[in-house]
């Protein structure tokens, strides 16, 4: 039967951003189908009111298209898709194996990509709600959707592509009534850097653990970073919440393609353009010294 209350599906809710979306949600009142690999770690979420079920966002099409199916057939609509799913690969480049790096983006890019795939006919066959919006995909980026780095290059490239991804789908699903957006989170004091979560790459070569180089610095960094981050989940996700549902801090503005979260992000994204200009500025005359003559 349609519900007519907003109804969220969010994957990763066990931990992190996803957890706190699923509970800011309840808190509004909002019907959520709350999902993890293991649905006794979110056995809270089901006493709060969530409507929780196992899902993989690595398993085959037809099994997360029969999630969505379910999904569907139950609540009748999603207007908030939360692709949460996602984890650190850390390893220098020479270090990681192919098989790592695929697995990282199984995760990270493949396991958003099906899913997405798999909830978006029948969003884009739901009444649009009364917002004006038939539906809401929402993938995770992060500071490392900006800034590469020692240690980090594949997860850098897989939130590098959740950004890219959102922006990709903001014109697709447009003609629908249907919006997309990333979250980009700084440093938030989440379970992610901690030694259970982030995965390291098996081969560690001497070279790269010398904390003289670059990714010996990150390593050490990382360790230190855990759980004393700057950000704040609960802000952040109550800040996001507020701009899927225009509501808050975000009553009266425009739906942003990127919700950026933490005064660190920002101040990567503001260097990243600042270097990326004096780029530019640099080699201007040859950056345009390579158009056929005739253009204009």
């Amino acid at each position: 039967m349609p519900s007519d209350k907003p109804v969220w599906f969010v994957t990763a809710a066990s931990s992190g951003f996803g957890r706190e979306i699923v509970l800011n949600a309840l808190g509004r009142g909002h019907l959520v189908v709350a999902t993890a690999r293991k649905p006794e770690r979110i056995q809270d979420l089901a006493d709060a009111g969530a409507d929780t079920m196992a899902f993989d966002v690595t398993s085959a099409q037809e099994t997360i298209d029969a999630t969505a199916k379910k999904v569907f057939d139950k609540y009748g609509r999603v207007d908030y898709l939360i692709n949460a799913a996602g984890y650190i690969l850390e390893g220098a480049v020479e270090e990681i194996t192919k098989e790592e790096v695929f697995k990282c983006f199984d995760t990270n890019v493949f396991g958003t990509m099906s899913t997405t795939r798999a909830f978006l006919p029948g969003m884009r066959a739901q009444p649009v709600a009364a917002n004006g919006v038939r539906g809401t995909v929402v993938t995770f980026g992060s500071l490392g959707s900006w800034r590469g780095g020692a240690g980090y290059s594949a997860y850098g490239m897989a939130k590098g592509s959740m950004s890219l991804l959102a922006e990709a789908l903001r014109p697709e699903l447009a003609p629908f009534a249907i919006r997309s957006t990333v979250v980009e989170p700084g440093y938030f004091r989440t379970g992610f850097l901690n030694p259970g979560a982030m995965v390291q790459a098996r081969a560690r070569i001497d070279a790269y653990e010398d904390e003289a180089t670059p990714t010996g610095k990150a390593r050490r960094a990382l360790k230190l970073t855990d759980g004393n981050q700057p950000g704040a989940v609960k802000k952040g996700c109550n800040v996001v919440v507020d701009i899927l549902t225009g509501t808050g801090a975000a009553a009266g503005k425009e739906f942003p393609v990127r919700v950026v979260l933490g005064k660190d992000c920002e101040q990567t994204i503001r260097d990243k353009f600042t270097s990326t200009l004096q780029i530019l500025d640099e080699w201007r005359e040859a950056i345009r010294s390579t158009d056929h003559d005739d253009v204009a």
